[in-house]
């Protein structure tokens, strides 16, 4: 045991060795001056561990080891050599999966079983995806005129620095991590100060994989530190990043320093349309999962319910039902809770401050709307699921993410005007259509200006097919095969094979 590693109990009793420095060139090491980021169980308020908190030296000393990874063994290494240092990653991931998912609930507040059922398998399966494709990356000939002969080449960006949030902080790590080391990209990972546990202990098995040193490094510091020095290095040719809009605006502006190829996946305030026709208790069951999952901290959240108003009521009525029966709000490691706190005192704030506004707005209050203090000792950032009726398109709690257990359902009257409804805001990342006309869904799904329509189902994902937004949501795709696009430069090679006239 070292100074940079703590023993830790977590909630549920398990034991194990916790990490707490930066991942620099597969060794643990310090931080330049010393400053801690403390990591604070949200279920009860109570500090868990300190880990080190990144400067801009250590982005310097991370950028250096990843560029002379880069030069060195990881962008010449064989491809199908590269897909099996994934794929033992991937499996290294499943054999630890449920220490994972415990530093997950532990250090984020979401269900254990949401941890380990769905965010787990998501790491694993992903970066097992991408492991399969790190040999198929092809350039092609181009047939011009056989005096020519054109190819491509698809080569690695180089050094990516990479931003993930709190929401998701293992599932997001593979989103980034799976394509860029398939394309034979070296990385800077820095995690999110709410959440710097999980990464850390997965940092481990890195090494254990077998990657060679200065591949992946991972940092964690806080965003005005650490995740500027990223945006602003100069040595670093790629930034992703996953979070706010106002936060990627800034990431964006930075990276413009050395005109950063840039990935951006940000915020949402993604609209569900609840048609006539619709199959009404699959709509609601979705509308449910669609805005309360994640304890509503979802970037694609369908949190603008609309409903043709012809079923408005009976919609209401039954999404309120559902939201009571099933949304029940407890202890994360508890095997019922379906609901567990806000992420940090911060976003709970935030959150209640939105249920003010909706209220003095005019909005009116259908159910929750309050503090949640029926857990443990009365500690924790719990809200009660919260849903606003007769919302008007003008309103603050309809126009802007709030990021939390928060719907407000709107009625309209035709297809046309859910249409506008729709598209009355600033995002573009995901949208729901509820209807059995499936040649409205298709004409609709044209229509609405999203990155992503799911026909009567909501927050659908899936590593094999592209995920990003349109508009004030992001810029690039993620996952599937277009996430590899993000990762490489294409480049044209021309060969005379005729004489000079």
């Amino acid at each position: 045991m070292s100074d940079l590693s703590v023993e830790l109990t977590a909630p549920n009793g398990k034991k194990y060795t916790q990490p707490t420095g930066l991942f620099i060139n597969n060794e643990w090491v310090a931080s330049s001056k010393g400053n801690k980021i403390t990591s604070i169980n949200p279920t009860d308020e109570t500090e868990i561990v300190s880990v080190h908190a990144a400067e801009p030296e250590d982005v310097d000393k991370a950028v250096a080891a990843a560029r002379a990874a880069f030069k060195g063994p990881w962008r010449d290494m064989a491809s199908t050599e590269r897909g099996d240092l994934m794929y033992k990653l991937s499996q290294l991931v499943e054999q630890n999966k449920e220490v994972l998912a415990t530093i997950e609930t532990w250090d984020n507040g979401k269900p254990y079983s949401v941890a380990l059922n769905e965010d787990l398998a998501e790491v694993a399966g992903c970066l097992k995806y991408y492991a399969g494709y790190a040999d198929k990356i092809h350039g092609q000939v181009i047939d011009t005129t056989p005096a020519k002969l054109a190819y491509t080449i698809r080569e690695p960006i180089g050094v990516c620095g990479q931003i993930i949030p709190w929401n998701y902080p293992l599932a997001m790590a593979a989103w980034k991590l799976g394509p860029a080391l398939a394309c034979g990209n070296t990385i800077v990972m820095k995690a999110a100060e709410q959440t710097p546990l999980s990464i850390l202990v997965f940092a481990n098995l890195i090494k254990e994989a077998g990657f060679p040193p200065g591949v992946v490094n991972i940092l964690n510091g806080h965003g005005r530190v650490a995740g500027a020095a990223i945006a602003q290095h100069m040595d670093i040719d790629k930034v992703a990043f996953t979070g706010s809009t106002a936060t990627g605006k800034e990431i964006m502006k930075s990276a413009a320093i050395n005109m950063k190829n840039i990935t951006l996946e940000t915020g949402g305030k993604s609209p569900l349309l609840v048609f006539d026709d619709a199959d009404l208790d699959q709509a609601v069951k979705w509308s449910h999962v669609g805005i309360m999952s994640n304890m509503g901290q979802i970037c694609t959240a369908t949190s603008r319910i609309l409903v043709q108003e012809t079923i408005y009521d009976k919609f209401v009525s039954t999404f309120k039902k559902q939201v009571q029966e099933v949304s029940k709000v407890g202890d994360p490691f508890k095997d019922e809770t379906f609901h567990g706190p806000q992420i940090t005192k911060a976003q709970y704030d935030r959150v209640l401050s939105y249920i003010e506004t909706g209220k003095s707005e005019g909005a009116e209050l259908l159910m929750g709307g309050e503090a949640y203090k029926n857990v443990g000792e009365g500690k924790g950032f719990f809200v009660s699921p919260t849903v606003f009726t007769n919302v008007k398109s003008s309103m603050r709690v309809f126009r802007e993410e709030v990021f939390g257990p928060f719907a407000v359902i709107v009625s309209f009257k035709d297809e046309e005007e859910a249409l506008e409804k729709a598209n009355d805001t600033t995002y573009g990342l995901g949208s729901a259509i509820f209807t059995k006309d499936i040649v409205k869904a298709h004409r609709l799904a044209r229509k609405i200006e999203a990155g992503m329509v799911w026909i009567n189902s909501s927050n659908d994902s899936d590593f094999r097919i592209p995920f990003g937004g349109v508009k004030q949501s992001g810029i690039g795709r993620e996952l599937g095969e277009a996430g590899l696009e993000a990762y490489t430069n294409k480049k044209a090679v021309h060969v005379n094979l005729g004489t000079w006239l």
